[in-house]
């Protein structure tokens, strides 16, 4: 790894002196100092001229859900709140959970001077829930019974049936259900029609775009003040913001050392060739090291529940005590994300509703190795570990232990090969006199990864760290990168994956519901059988105790019962930990890099008023707070 680093920052020594003066000409003769301009996560869009976000996939992340798009509400894991946008606050639910009313703020329109009212909500439920051929007819074809209004400002929804999180199919955390401008779609076809220009309910507008689908410009709206964003934090600074594909990982470098890019992810080894090179860019955190560590997912190792011997919850915790988290680790991301011992990622939120609150109960948990013989399997002390395999890389590391448990977990399984023996011999598991592991039936145990592609990937560094481990532990390994990685996984045609471990979570509030539906028993899957949700659901498990949780999920409210959805989350996390139907590991990390020759004030580690990434929906919310920087 550190070897692929060299190898760039040595290539971009070559050419840094050559390219430094290159700018590139922005489009239009755009003023470079008035554009704010960033990378586009997904690459080339495919359907350059298309920007009907509500007909399939769209590249929404040109611009679409980051500056034209505003939801009802969003989702900021930074700050750990769901923030309202057209709406004015959060849902209002009847009592038995069949009705849902939507309050709008006032004084908000569409680009086109339009107003945005409740026609506009009712409208788009109504439209999706009668045309099967937009992406979210299913919920609204389930759930509505009908929808309409009260007044221009608020909208009520019948159920068919009892739903408390009925509200989260319009909370948008990269991707809902966006409401649509009626006096656009209602007379065109909502399916082929291309909606372009796009009316626009937040704070830009489009300005142009590349027909090959490299980039898309968009200018802030004169009207930026009816909108939500200019509403909740004031006037976008940028007056344009340039969304920009590149074709290569050093493409991407290359363009943030001449200073003709913004806001980038790179991976790993870019962020450290950009922080090498460049005197005017910084990442989220200005030391080591470096990277996001808030983000709301959790990566780790996914085992197939309906393949034996994946199938014993006995196996699956001996696979998990014979990995050395802090070899692992210096393995899969050198030492540089937080470790997790929950299927949750470690963002301030969860700390605090979770993961301190179960401390106590994650050190006294227990397995049982047989003959009354009992194992704590958790071990707090891993971020100790962790830092000091740090220090020994020559990593400055903290040494206040707050600091150390924020930048590496709180904690995770101990490494225990000698336990993870017993239980497999306890299930019938043998070891030859080579070491190696053999099945019940005498056969020998190889198992098979089936992995992701992209080297510089989190689920990919997974996979090479835990195929070592396993290998260290007397199992033969094969990891398989595939490009039908995707659709093996969802049909259940493999024994070990790289996927996440568990459906990621809203990442505000304390509702974990997003994160434990899909492991609801009525929604079993067979092999061979794609999963409609995912991508925990892609595991195969459930769990009856899991189900009673679930259950009283749907009948609790988030908002008004805080405290009874917490004590839910945490009784679902236990059962989850118990059964351990997947590994988590670590915290997905963004290797994010801002460079401040124009733009300054980022929501840094120091100062996180707002999720990091451009890619994320809630980025209009960030750039009010941007500083220009005088030339």
């Amino acid at each position: 790894m550190r070897g692929k680093w060299i190898l760039v920052v040595g290539i971009l020594s070559l050419c840094f002196l050559v390219t430094l003066s290159a700018f590139a000409e922005l489009p239009g003769g755009i003023p470079r100092e008035e554009t704010l301009i960033v990378d586009q996560l997904t690459g080339r869009v495919g359907t350059p001229s298309n920007f009907n976000l509500w007909a399939g996939w769209r590249w929404q992340d040109r611009g679409l859900q980051q500056l034209a798009m505003e939801p009802l509400w969003t989702v900021d894991y930074a700050t750990g709140e769901i923030i309202p946008g057209l709406a004015s606050e959060m849902p209002i639910y009847n009592q038995d959970f069949t009705q849902m009313t939507v309050k709008l703020r006032e004084g908000i329109t569409w680009s086109d001077g339009v107003p945005i009212t409740a026609d506009d909500v009712v409208f788009t439920i109504d439209l999706h829930a009668q045309n099967g051929n937009l992406p979210y007819h299913g919920p609204m074809a389930e759930f509505v019974s009908k929808a309409y209004k009260t007044d221009d400002h608020t909208a009520v929804v019948e159920l068919k049936k009892p739903n408390s999180r009925f509200h989260t199919n319009f909370l948008d955390r990269w991707g809902c259900l966006r409401i649509m401008p009626k006096h656009v779609f209602e007379k065109v076809d909502p399916v082929t029609f291309e909606f372009n220009p796009p009316v626009s309910s937040g704070p830009y507008v489009l300005y142009d775009y590349d027909p090959a689908g490299f980039w898309t410009l968009w200018e802030r709206r004169e009207d930026w003040d009816k909108t939500p964003t200019g509403i909740l934090y004031g006037k976008p600074q940028p007056k344009y913001v340039l969304f920009q594909a590149f074709e290569s990982a050093e493409a991407r470098i290359l363009a943030q050392l001449r200073h003709e890019l913004d806001m980038a992810q790179h991976t790993l080894e870019g962020l450290r060739a950009v922080l090498e090179k460049g005197n005017t860019v910084r990442a989220w955190r200005k030391e080591w090291p470096w990277v996001v560590n808030i983000d709301p997912c959790i990566t780790g190792i996914m085992f197939n529940n309906m393949v034996k011997p994946y199938d014993n919850r006995e196996v699956r915790w001996a696979l998990t005590l014979a990995i050395d988290i802090v070899d692992y680790m210096a393995i899969a991301f050198d030492l540089m994300a937080p470790v997790s011992a929950l299927h949750l990622p470690p963002v301030p939120a969860y700390k605090e509703a979770f993961f301190i609150p179960m401390e106590d109960w994650l050190k006294n948990f227990e397995l049982d190795l047989g003959n009354g013989e009992k194992f704590k399997p958790y071990d707090p002390e891993v971020p100790l570990k962790l830092a000091e395999a740090a220090k020994k890389r020559g990593y400055a590391v903290p040494e206040d232990p707050e600091a150390i448990r924020d930048l590496f977990g709180l904690g995770w399984w101990k490494y225990a090969p000698d336990v993870a023996e017993k239980l497999l011999k306890k299930n019938g598991f043998t070891r030859g006199d080579d070491g190696k592991w053999r099945l019940p039936d005498g056969s020998p145990w190889k198992i098979n990864i089936v992995a992701d592609v992209n080297v510089a990937s989190h689920p990919l560094r997974n996979a090479t760290a835990v195929a070592e481990a396993w290998r260290k532990f007397g199992i033969d390994v094969n990891l398989s990168p595939t490009e039908a990685r995707e659709s093996l996984i969802l049909n259940g045609e493999f024994e070990v994956c790289d996927q996440w471990p568990a459906g990621e979570p809203w990442g505000a509030g304390v509702d974990l519901s997003r994160t434990f539906n899909v492991w609801h028993s009525s929604l079993l899957t067979p092999i061979g059988k794609p999963v409609a949700l995912g991508p925990g659901m892609a595991a195969r498990w459930a769990n009856p105790k899991l189900d009673a949780i679930i259950d009283k999920m749907q009948v609790t409210d988030p908002f008004a019962d805080i405290e009874g959805t917490r004590l839910l989350g945490i009784e679902a996390l236990k059962v989850v930990v118990e059964d351990m139907p997947t590994i988590p590991t670590y915290g997905y990390c963004g290797a994010v890099a801002w460079d401040e020759y124009y733009w300054t004030n980022y929501p840094g580690a120091e100062n996180p008023y707002s999720q990091p990434y451009q890619h994320w929906p809630n980025f209009k919310y960030m750039l009010p707070f941007l500083q220009p920087k005088k030339q």
